[in-house]
Order: structure tokens, then C-alpha cells, then sequence
């Protein structure tokens, strides 16, 4: 048998993205560009503003990621991807500048560990792609959204909704298409709601996790990583 034929599948660290790599939501300042731009009605930015208050304080949860989603796919309805690939060129920048430095370094150990590094979240494709190239990361999975033949989205999702089990389905899709050994994969998240592809992979850390998480992080001796600021 040859040296090649022994020699390890690869092997990538899968980030989450929001309050993991960055601070606060990505989706906030998403929703403030698409309603400058005529896209999302005042009422709804309104919400989008509550909630990205809520979640900078406490965390994602399921109702509020669903509703989300649902808000969002209400609100491209129509629109051309071109448009809100227009309004993510524009944002992501700044979206960058909210990276944490602790979680920087992570993602540095894994690029010297030989891992691909994934950004893995719930935001649109559109969005976290961006993300994902300006960081000089290896590729991302997030949020698809159906399109129709002329470009414009359906209003229907393609693919899972990218949060919780849904992460683990498209993580999985990914490890199918690059060839990755889940067993050999890293995940990092802050919160409880990415249980599922913490499990699903062989090696969990929690970055600045929720009280669900640290107490799980605790329990199982899954490192756990601060980043310099408490969670209120």
C-alpha cells in the first residue's frame, strides 16, 4: 500500500459566525441597508433593532431565528440577488471590523493546524461568502435562498435554514463535497443552539459561551475560550 493511500482525510474547523467571530449580529446591519434601500419597511427594521439589542445581550434563540428567517424571506421576495449582493458588497467591511481578536487567533491556530477554516451560520449566503473572502477563509455555509429564472428570489428557501440541525445537514454537505473527516473537525460557537454540529464533529469549543453551554462545556471538558467581555 502507498504513503498516499494511508494519509489522513482533510480536516476542517467549522466557526460560527456571530458573537463567536464577530460581535453582535450580522443581520442588523443587513436589515439597516436593506431598509435604506427601500427594501424592508420601517416597522420591520424597528424589530430587526429590538432584537439585535436582545441578542447582543442574551444570544440567538429559536423563535427569533425563525422569524427572522421568515421576515427575510418575505423581504427579498422579488428582489434580485444582484441587489442584495450590491448591499453586502457595501456592509461587509464593516462587518469585519466588529472581529473579535481572541477569535482571530483561533482562526490563525487552525490555518497552522492544516484545517480549513468554514464560517457557518445562519445569515444569508449572500452575506456570509463576503464575510467568509474578506476574513481569508477557506469557504462558508449559510442561508440559501431559492431564485427564480431571472435572478430574483422566490420568497422559498433552497436548502436548510442553516441554524441548529440545519447547520449539521449543510456541514455535512460540505465534508461530502471537500471530503472532510467530521470525526477530525472543529467546531467553535458561544451558544447552545449549535449543540448539533458541536456533537456531530470530533473536537467542541465554546467561545464566550451562553450559561447553557459553558455548563455543558464544563460537563463534557470541552475547552472554553473567552474573549474579553462577559456575557450580561
Amino acid at each position: 500500500m502507498s504513503g498516499e493511500a494511508g494519509a489522513l482525510a482533510p480536516a476542517a474547523a467549522f466557526f460560527d459566525l456571530d458573537r463567536t467571530l464577530i460581535r453582535g449580529s450580522a443581520n442588523y446591519p443587513l436589515a439597516i441597508a436593506a431598509f435604506r434601500s427601500g427594501h424592508v419597511p420601517w416597522k420591520d427594521l424597528v424589530k430587526d433593532t429590538v432584537n439585535a439589542i436582545a441578542f447582543h445581550r442574551k444570544g440567538s434563540t429559536d423563535e427569533g431565528s425563525e422569524a427572522l428567517r421568515e421576515r427575510i424571506l418575505r423581504a427579498v421576495a422579488g428582489i434580485r440577488q444582484s441587489d442584495i449582493i450590491h448591499l453586502t458588497d457595501a456592509i461587509t467591511p464593516g462587518i469585519v471590523r466588529k472581529a473579535i481578536p481572541t477569535s482571530m487567533a483561533l482562526l490563525a491556530d487552525a490555518r497552522a493546524a492544516g484545517q480549513d477554516r468554514i464560517v457557518v451560520s445562519a445569515s444569508p449566503i449572500e452575506l456570509v461568502s463576503r464575510i467568509a473572502t474578506a476574513l481569508g477563509l477557506e469557504g462558508a455555509v449559510a442561508t440559501r435562498s431559492e431564485l427564480d429564472d431571472e435572478g430574483r428570489y422566490t420568497g422559498h428557501l433552497a436548502g436548510e435554514f442553516c441554524y441548529g440541525a440545519g447547520k449539521v445537514i449543510e456541514i455535512e454537505k460540505l465534508a461530502a463535497e471537500r471530503g472532510y473527516d467530521l470525526s477530525r473537525c472543529t467546531a467553535y460557537s458561544d451558544s447552545i443552539s449549535d449543540l448539533p454540529m458541536m456533537e456531530r464533529v470530533g473536537t467542541a469549543v465554546a467561545v464566550n459561551p451562553d450559561g447553557e453551554l459553558r455548563e455543558l462545556a464544563r460537563e463534557r471538558g470541552w475547552r472554553v475560550v473567552e474573549v474579553g467581555r462577559k456575557r450580561h
